[in-house]
């Protein structure tokens, strides 16, 4: 048995856009310089808190920090209602899902540093709801690359680091599954590089994600 842990953003969804348009809107409300979206890029999978603070050059997170989290909150729900703020499934995730879904020696979560009304609302978009059995957000554990998402995970479903695989477009998501002791499979489709992905301890790296079951063997093999 092998249990497949995906990251949100940028692994299974291009929310880029989203994020960032939110992004500039808080920024603007603070009065701050709009940000590049390199700088939202780079990020992405953060918990919030932490991600804004990084985008202001702090090295912790202050008031400041926390008043523009409250207000990215405020500002996220209602843009992501409009029509041309989508995140769609990167090419190819559908039937990855649907092929590991299927099968028996296969169990599927989520690690993400969204929230979890977020990560609900994403799974719910896409029909994934069913499928993913575990899922541990921002809501619910320190920010990665702290592996307590990843250890949380293993112990609701009873399963070992040693016989979990951790997917992932950022940095922080090959750290985390090398510090739970996972296998971490970067992809290259997200917002990292595939080189700062080799570097933060890639397993593997994919350039589509039909090549990944080839990394989740079959029990009997």
């Amino acid at each position: 048995m092998k249990l497949v842990l995906f990251d949100c953003d940028g692994t299974l969804v291009d929310s880029a856009g989203l994020i960032h348009a939110v992004m500039v809107e808080t920024f603007a409300d603070f009065g701050k310089p709009r940000p590049d979206i390199s700088e939202t890029k780079a990020i992405i999978g953060l918990t919030l808190d932490i991600a804004i603070a990084r985008m202001l050059g702090k090295t912790h997170v202050d008031d400041e920090a926390l008043a523009m989290t409250q207000r990215y909150r405020e500002v996220y729900h209602p843009l992501r209602e409009r029509p041309e703020m989508t995140t769609p499934l990167f090419d190819g995730i559908e039937p990855l899902i649907d092929t590991l879904s299927k099968r028996d020696d296969v169990l599927i979560g989520a690690v993400t540093g969204k929230g979890r009304r977020g990560l609900t609302h994403i799974l719910e978009t896409h029909g994934f709801a069913d499928h993913f059995i575990v899922s541990r957000t921002a809501d619910d554990c320190p920010s990665k690359p702290n592996p307590a998402m990843v250890m949380e995970c293993c112990h609701e479903t009873g399963m070992v680091p040693a016989d979990t695989i951790v997917i992932g477009d950022a940095v922080y998501d090959m750290q985390m599954a090398r510090a739970a002791g996972a296998k971490a499979i970067g992809v290259a489709w997200g917002y990292a590089s595939v080189d700062d992905l080799w570097k933060a301890g890639a397993d593997a790296v994919v350039s589509h994600p039909r090549e990944i079951p080839a990394y989740v063997p079959a029990d009997n093999l």
